[in-house]
């Protein structure tokens, strides 16, 4: 096993890469506390890991608040004794250009999106020094590149990236490791609204080499590796995911 005895929080566990990712991990035995606004559906994803002999908690956040990060770092603590493996997946996409998106709306993907690694890394810090953990960030290609209709979506994920650069340089010398995934466009409940649109779905899949969206399966093993023991000398690395995307 991979992740054996380790304690991973996982935002953003109730769907898409979060739920899935929370199952991988516990297959690979890894004790999960996963964190969701939806209560629910953190739920059903803890009830899906036990039913398959794994251990987990349920926490319901928003993951933009500072008292519900706080909280959900001391519950996973006050539950499993340590925290080795932050995954701050959580996220939100609000499609549009500058002229269609509210600033309201761009305000809360910079919320959901990166003040929520801000507050989960500051909190778990202490933590991830005791254990010589791993963080890992959900970012997106189109942090490194542009594409259309994603204005707050993309400057939210470069805002990832370089977030992420920042946390490996400043906290490699207490042995924590650093990464982000870049997801190019994959089929999630968070992109079902815009790819029902059959002119922006053919624009996000015609740049792609690979002819395909990107899967939830593809996202999670790539999260395990770089939250597992064969990704040691890897930090700082912003690891695409999309099929070529980034490289055409």
């Amino acid at each position: 096993m991979l992740l054996k005895d380790k304690v991973a929080v996982i935002t953003g566990a109730g769907s898409g890469f979060g739920k899935i990712t929370s199952k991988l991990f516990a297959k690979e035995g890894a004790k999960i506390v996963a964190v969701d606004y939806n209560e629910e559906s953190a739920k059903e994803t803890v009830e899906e890991i036990k039913k398959d002999g794994g251990e987990a908690i349920s926490v319901k956040a928003d993951v933009s608040k500072d008292s519900d990060v706080k909280n959900f770092i001391a519950e996973a603590v006050n539950e499993f004794g340590k925290i080795d493996i932050l995954f701050n997946n959580a996220g939100v996409f609000k499609p549009g250009n500058v002229e269609e998106v509210s600033f309201d709306d761009f305000k809360t993907s910079f919320g959901v999106n990166v003040d929520s690694i801000f507050l989960a890394c500051k909190y778990a810090m202490k933590y991830l020094k005791e254990s010589k953990g791993v963080i890992v960030n959900t970012a997106s290609a189109g942090g490194i590149i542009g594409f259309p209709q994603a204005v707050a979506y993309g400057a939210s994920k470069g805002a990832v990236i370089s977030l992420t650069q920042a946390l490996a340089v400043d906290y490699a010398k207490d042995g924590i490791r650093v990464n982000a995934i870049c997801p190019g466009t994959s089929k999630t409940g968070m992109t079902k609204e815009a790819l029902e649109d059959k002119d922006m779905c053919n624009a996000y899949l015609s740049p792609i080499p690979m002819a395909r969206f990107g899967t939830v399966e593809d996202i999670a093993k790539a999260a395990l590796f770089l939250a597992s023991d064969q990704s040691s000398y890897i930090t700082g690395h912003a690891l695409p995911v999309d099929g070529g995307w980034t490289m055409s």
